[in-house]
């Protein structure tokens, strides 16, 4: 019995890093069963499966299909990838970003501040990041009307599926609700995009490449929307929780952090994302028999690469559990790698730069209220509150 066979769900889900430094040394390319997939779990690895053209995002296997619908952007490849990210990516450039994202983000975080502040819960998972994500999303996206706890119960619905990796009823139930209520929601937007366009993210992947008055069929594009809602509302609010539990947890590196705030932000922003990766894994498939760094691999075998390991092999990167800001600057996979890297990789940066900012310009004395918080997920890992003093 290999001890890949031994992991459960339940385990991945209550603390995965522990699995993924065995498997890093014992088995770190195998089938795990209970994920129904291979897990490829070393920086090397990962980067190898990236480059090669022996695999294809274009996965059967993938959860998100099921969840989701297809065709999307996640597990598409060639002239397809290319036109649903094409009308996705132009809005989230670095260049575009930086014109609009401080005017979209900055009172998005002041009024929740605020909204936090007279709750009285003080749990900035819930009152702070998650909302400050949701709308700053939905709002660059081309989506207005859609309050925060609607959106935020969208998040969680559509998770469920993309996490299914074990085809569990209940969570697939869970997510099809989300899905039937984005869709009652968002067809009659998409209706009126269609003969007014406004120059929306939304509107641009309705339009883009058409002919005059012509649209792509709402289902070529529904799967597509969903993946960037689901992304684009987790990704940040839940990185830039990690990023502050990480700097609570380590007083001395709160505290330089507070005396150089311009010059150390972004460097605990990429640290917390390499810590947890928000976002775990990237699904490929092996198109013919091949070898990956001496293993061999059959034609048909779905692997999901374990991007939050790769953050942590010891080869890359010395002392990887250790949360530290001075670390050496290298680059991590949080945001995945090749030609199917995160598009929102730079709204969600920005944004969290703005978020922590607004947070730390108004509670100097910030603290954890319970002690370090605990967290869950292996394909997406959050706190699963943040409650502090202000």
């Amino acid at each position: 019995m290999t001890y890949a066979s031994t992991i459960t769900i339940d385990a991945l889900e209550a603390d995965p890093f522990p699995i993924y430094a065995r498997l890093r040394r014992e088995e770190p390319l195998i089938h795990v069963p209970a994920a129904n997939c291979w897990f490829a779990t070393r920086w090397k690895d990962i980067e190898a499966i990236n480059r090669s053209a022996d695999f294809t995002a274009a996965s059967e296997d993938a959860p998100v299909n099921d969840a989701f619908g297809r065709p999307n952007v996640l597990t598409s490849e060639g002239a397809v990838h290319a036109e649903l990210r094409g009308g996705i990516e132009p809005h989230y450039r670095p260049r575009k970003v930086s014109e609009y994202i401080g005017a979209l983000v900055r009172p998005i975080a002041q009024a929740q501040l605020a909204a936090l502040r007279a709750s009285g819960d003080n749990d900035l998972m819930a009152g702070y990041f998650e909302p400050i994500s949701a709308l700053s999303l939905a709002r660059s996206f081309g989506i207005s009307a859609v309050d925060v706890a609607t959106l935020r119960r969208w998040f969680h619905g559509l998770s469920e599926g993309a996490i299914n990796f074990e085809r569990d009823p209940a969570r697939k139930a869970i997510c099809d609700r989300a899905v039937a209520e984005i869709e009652a929601v968002l067809i009659p937007v998409l209706d009126r995009l269609r003969d007014a366009p406004d120059g929306s993210p939304l509107s641009h992947l309705l339009h883009s490449g058409m002919e005059p008055g012509q649209t792509r069929p709402y289902a070529q594009i529904l799967p597509s929307v969903k993946v960037t809602l689901l992304g684009g509302m987790q990704e940040p609010g839940h990185g830039a929780g990690s990023i502050v539990t990480g700097l609570l947890m380590n007083p001395d590196q709160m505290a330089a952090l507070r005396a150089d705030l311009d010059g150390l932000l972004p460097q605990a922003i990429e640290e917390g994302l390499r810590w947890i990766a928000p976002i775990g894994t990237m699904m490929r498939t092996a198109l013919r028999d091949t070898v990956v760094n001496g293993v061999p691999v059959p034609q048909g075998t779905a692997i999901s690469l374990i991007l939050a390991s790769a953050n942590r092999d010891e080869t890359r990167f010395p002392d990887p559990d250790r949360f530290d800001i001075f670390r050496k600057p290298k680059s991590h996979m949080s945001f995945g790698a090749g030609a199917h890297f995160c598009a929102g990789k730079w709204f969600a940066k920005a944004q969290i730069e703005i978020a922590l900012r607004v947070l730390f310009e108004a509670f100097p004395d910030l603290a954890l209220a319970d002690g370090p918080p605990a967290f869950k997920g292996w394909e997406f890992r959050y706190p699963t509150s943040l409650r502090v003093t202000l």
